[in-house]
């Protein structure tokens, strides 16, 4: 499963639907609350997708909490952010509008294709 986390709801919409044609199952959430009330339950995503710039709690927020939970700590993070000066150092970041080849073979390094 894939976590897609992005405020945009057009950006949510488009990824989920490339990635479920590719196979996956995907969920998606419109902030970083959303997005770790999602990682707060079983299984976990092989991979989150996520935006950085969002209301409420950002991506940084959600980044750097899922960094301190021991159970959230080793899942992988792929940043798809407008400014990618402002990722975290060391975090795989996709400038938006982000190639869905390049973005697609980021997640087959951590999610096994399905299709």
């Amino acid at each position: 499963m894939i976590l897609i986390v992005d405020d945009e709801p057009d950006i949510l919409e488009s990824l989920a639907e490339f990635f479920q044609d590719e196979g996956y199952s995907v969920t998606t959430a419109p902030d970083g609350a959303a997005g770790l009330e999602s990682l707060s339950k079983d299984p976990l995503p092989c991979v989150v997708i996520l935006d950085l710039l969002m209301p409420g709690v950002d991506g940084h927020e959600m980044y750097q909490r899922m960094r301190q939970d021991p159970r959230l700590s080793e899942v992988p993070v792929i940043i798809s952010t407008s400014d990618p000066r402002r990722a975290p150092p060391g975090v795989l970041t996709m400038k938006k509008p982000v190639s869905l080849t390049r973005l697609l073979s980021a997640v087959r390094q951590y999610c096994p294709a399905r299709a």
